[in-house]
């Protein structure tokens, strides 16, 4: 939970720290609230545009006399524009992003986003982040869900990260993947109660702070929708792709195509539609049950001109594994579950461009 002290502790440090035309950052209108948690402190600095190679050596400032305060604690300091991307600014239909960078030790990035919760995005990017493993590639999972991290649940990791001694997040390995999930700086059931600039200001630390160690695809899981999270990601990195997961049935169609359209205006590839929970099989009698309706993302993909990548069914099975922390690709890799995912993960393959060797 949030130590007032702390914080009022890291902000008399921040007395000391002097910022552009006089005055400390302490007194600052542009610093924001201090969060703290068990493991990371977070605040940004807003400036005002033009102003951020001046605030430079603030924001370097701050991270060290915060950090000497924090102790163990990882410090995320960032420097904002004085108002913070709510929106996208638009120009004739597409958005005017600035520049974006890559990601050093990375070589793709994919995404795996949903235009609303509870359609088993989070379940289906651990599964094919594991199926484009079984390729033969390093690959690496981001939570970037930062107010519902599920990641740390299904791949069984428990504990905090570590880090090293100039700062640098260390990932957890699960299955051979490397895992970042804010989830791993929180205490059990305690929410995320953080506004859309201090969650972005995480993302690109957990980002850009992490010893990736040279991953041929990192998978980041979005949270479901577009807002702040998507908006961030899409301007700032270079991202090669992103999957989108879908139920067939129209209400999340529906959030489906308004995600598809945002990353549209982004210029963000889209690597296909995943149609997931398509239909169930009662095991007793065999049984198909098209229970949220039958191939409704295959018709939407093809309306949207996009590939659709595969169904995969509503099953026990993919609910047991996941709650145990053991995905079925992991679980079951010989089982038609596993089997679906390794053929997704191979048409997402052929969509990437060439991955450097």
């Amino acid at each position: 939970m949030a130590d007032p002290d702390l914080a009022a502790a890291i902000k008399s440090a921040l007395a000391a720290v002097e910022i552009p035309g006089g005055g400390d950052l302490a007194g600052y209108a542009g610093l924001s609230e201090i969060i703290v948690t068990p493991s990371a402190v977070a605040f940004a600095i807003a400036v005002a545009p033009g102003m951020e190679v001046a605030f430079g050596p603030a924001r370097e400032a701050a991270q060290r006399a915060a950090q000497a305060v924090a102790g163990t604690r990882k410090v995320m300091v960032s420097l904002t524009g004085g108002k913070p991307p709510t929106s996208p600014s638009f120009s004739h239909g597409k958005t005017v992003a600035p520049g974006k960078a890559s990601v050093p030790g990375i070589k793709r990035i994919i995404a795996i986003g949903s235009g609303k919760g509870g359609v088993g995005k989070s379940t289906t990017a651990v599964n094919i982040a594991l199926a484009l493993q079984a390729e033969g590639l390093a690959v690496g999972v981001l939570d970037a869900d930062l107010y519902g991290p599920s990641i740390p649940k299904l791949l069984g990791i428990e504990g905090r990260s570590a880090i090293r001694d100039d700062g640098i997040f260390l990932p957890h390995e699960a299955f051979d993947l490397k895992v970042m999930s804010i989830g791993s700086m929180l205490v059990k059931d305690q929410a995320v109660v953080w506004r859309g600039l201090m969650a972005t200001s995480a993302l690109r630390q957990l980002l850009r702070e992490t010893d990736w160690s040279n991953l041929d695809v990192l998978v980041v899981d979005l949270p479901p929708g577009t807002g702040d999270i998507h908006i961030s990601l899409a301007q700032q990195t270079v991202v090669d792709g992103v999957v989108i997961v879908s139920t067939p049935q129209d209400l999340a169609l529906i959030d489906a195509r308004k995600a598809i359209d945002m990353l549209r205006r982004f210029n963000v590839p889209l690597l296909g539609l995943v149609e997931n929970m398509s239909y169930f099989i009662a095991p007793d009698t065999g049984t198909r049950y098209d229970i949220f309706g039958s191939g409704g993302a295959e018709s939407a993909a093809a309306d949207l001109g996009m590939p659709f990548l595969g169904a995969i069914p509503l099953v026990m099975s993919i609910r047991q594994a996941s709650d145990a922390g053991t995905p079925p690709m992991v679980a079951a890799p010989a089982g038609p579950e596993a089997a679906a995912y390794r053929a997704i993960g191979r048409q997402i393959l052929t969509q990437l461009p060439a991955i450097p060797r």
